[in-house]
């Protein structure tokens, strides 16, 4: 463990920017026509984002309580060890940095990677050297393209948050800024200038049927995913009693609300029809603008995905490092610079593991692939976490608690069901997509080969601790 440790840097301000950072990826511009598609009418896909927005509240109260009694670095690794043993701790983190992040990462840079490309094609004798470095595998100029915007999206972010906290907080802050500015400009053209859609559109039978409208839902809750990563940080947050809580609580609202007025924006200027297509955002301004519609969403969805890449490799970080502090196998994981005030080695660990498998996997579909198998993990804990405040509430009694969820315990039971759901439809998908045509799809097994080779690791590291 280093003698150096985080100190308290991050205002209101900057945790409110980690939170929208991360959340407000790509998922809004992607995933909007899939659930447009999948309900019967404007009602009932504004009261989706409704749904989403208020689950998504009831757990940044949970978390609210759990970040404030615990108020260190490494959130779900720390309420886990506390709650069911430290082999549940290194096992979230031992997935977390073999499976969800690196997934998380690699998906958000090729996205960032397709849109960029569409700006500025890395083509030419200069790239084509480079690219035979970082993607043998590519066939094409435009996928060695991508590969090299993918892999240098995750090193240039990577080197900014190993110079310091500040470094990482102020180019998340203006990652986050333009993308919220953004979307706002996306809801005042769709309000203001463009014409009313008068016309209501006739909608699928299948689209409106309950199996629609839970696929919806899972859609809309994988588009919150991501407020968590503010408990990763705890330890960093200034005046973390009142201003945790604040910010989980406010950042979440201030999502739940731009979600909703960009869909009104959607629904006012293109109709339900309109919303289900693929390129949304590009319709809707083409209204106003014309052909720079496609440059401007697209440059927008670039902010859009590098505020999320940094914000996961910033909070993720901090994973790796409480483990290293916590366990003697991986204790050089905890270790903070001195002078460069961040935990580099966590960092350039997790933003290696990221480079490596962006070059392993080479394209946006494996990610995609992949992420289908790592949604059970993600799902799993985030549910045991839910259960944890009940049982940290009976464990830890002495421990302070400046902000106790109201309606206990009903709101963590409500938001442990809500976790379970994800958990048996992420399962249930998982299980349709185990074999493909060839046999057993590579990255199930990849899987199933971490989650067991990560029990034994834990075993280990609880012995040697």
């Amino acid at each position: 463990m280093s003698p150096n440790a985080p100190t308290r840097q991050l205002t209101l301000f900057d945790s409110m920017c980690i939170i929208a950072g991360v959340v407000i990826g790509a998922g809004i511009y992607e995933t909007t026509p899939l659930i447009a598609s999948n309900v019967a009418s404007p009602t009932s896909l504004l009261m989706v984002w409704v749904i989403g927005g208020v689950i998504s509240l009831v757990g940044a109260f949970c978390y609210a309580e759990l970040a404030t009694a615990y108020p260190k670095d490494g959130g779900d690794f720390v309420y886990l060890s506390r709650a069911y043993g430290p082999r549940a701790g290194f096992l979230f983190a031992w997935t977390e940095y073999w499976m969800v992040r690196p997934g998380s990462i690699g998906m958000m840079a090729f996205v960032f990677a397709r849109f960029a490309n569409q700006l500025y094609p890395l083509t030419g004798p200069p790239f084509d050297a480079l690219g035979k470095l970082v993607a043998p595998s590519a066939a094409t100029p435009e996928a060695v393209s991508f590969v090299v915007y993918a892999v240098g999206s995750i090193v240039v972010l990577t080197i900014t948050n190993s110079l310091g906290v500040k470094s990482g907080k102020w180019t998340q802050n203006a990652l986050t800024v333009a993308k919220v500015l953004g979307l706002i400009a996306i809801f005042i053209v769709g309000l203001f200038f463009v014409p009313t859609r008068a016309a209501v559109e006739a909608t699928p039978a299948e689209a409106s049927d309950s199996s629609s409208f839970q696929l919806a839902l899972i859609l809309v809750l994988f588009t919150y995913g991501g407020w968590n990563d503010l408990s990763y940080v705890a330890a960093e947050v200034r005046n973390p009693s009142r201003n945790l809580f604040r910010a989980l609580a406010l950042g979440v609202t201030t999502i739940t609300v731009i979600y909703i007025l960009v869909n009104i924006a959607f629904l006012k200027g293109l109709g339900l029809a309109g919303t289900a297509s693929n390129t949304v955002a590009v319709d809707l301004l083409t209204l106003a603008v014309g052909d720079y519609a496609g440059r401007a969403i697209s440059l927008l969805i670039c902010f859009s995905c590098l505020g999320a890449i940094n914000g996961t490799l910033f909070a993720g970080s901090r994973i790796y490092y409480a483990v290293g502090t916590e366990h003697k196998l991986v204790s050089w994981l905890g270790s903070w610079s001195g002078r460069f005030d961040a935990p580099v080695r966590a960092l350039l660990f997790q933003g290696g593991t990221a480079v490596v498998w962006t070059m392993l996997f080479g394209n946006e579909q494996g990610f995609q692939r992949l992420l289908i198998f790592t949604a059970p993990v993600f799902w799993f804990f985030a549910f045991m976490v839910a259960l944890s405040v009940i049982v940290l509430r009976e464990k830890d009694r002495d421990t302070p608690r400046q902000h106790q969820v109201v309606f206990y315990p009903w709101l963590p039971i409500f938001f442990a069901l809500s976790c379970a759901f994800m958990l048996e439809s992420s399962v249930t998908y998982a299980l349709s997509n185990w074999r493909t045509e060839t046999g057993w799809a590579p990255e199930a097994l990849a899987s199933v080969g971490v989650i067991c080779a990560g029990i034994a690791v834990a075993t280990f590291a609880i012995r040697k601790k």
